[in-house]
Order: C-alpha cells, then sequence, then structure tokens
C-alpha cells in the first residue's frame, strides 16, 4: 500500500510542478510521476527533509526538486 501512496504523492507532485514552472513534461501521468520522484530525490539531497511527509516524501523540498528537475529537463529537451 505505501508504494501506491508514493505513486500517487509523486504524480501529484509532478503535476504541481509543472503547474508552478509553467513547462511540461512529456508522458502524461507517468511523466507526472518520474519528475515528483526524482524532483522529490533532487529535493531531499539539495535541502535535506523538513516540513510535512506524505506517502514517504518531504513535501516542500519534493515540491521545490521537482520544479528545478522539470525546469531543467524542459531547457535539455528544448535542445534536443
Amino acid at each position: 500500500m505505501e508504494f501506491l501512496w508514493m505513486l500517487i504523492v509523486g504524480g501529484v507532485i509532478g503535476w504541481f510542478a509543472q503547474i508552478v514552472s509553467g513547462k511540461n513534461i512529456p508522458g502524461g501521468v507517468i511523466g507526472n510521476v518520474i519528475a515528483g520522484i526524482i524532483g522529490s530525490w533532487l529535493g531531499v539531497a539539495l535541502l535535506g527533509t523538513f516540513g510535512p511527509v506524505v506517502g514517504g516524501f518531504s513535501i516542500i523540498p519534493a515540491i521545490i526538486g521537482a520544479v528545478i528537475f522539470v525546469f531543467l529537463f524542459s531547457l535539455i529537451a528544448r535542445k534536443m
């Protein structure tokens, strides 16, 4: 059940990061989940863990990391 929560929360974080950054990740829901999970990892690596934890994700660093990831991914994808 925890894995399912991780996927749901990762998807919501990825979706929110797309809205905040104004960029799109290809792949729809799967792209959002991947962006949320990678962004969460990036945010925790850069900022540490603080704030509320939902589905195994520290929400505030996860959102910040996901926004950074979506922005960087859009820059790289645009160059290709």
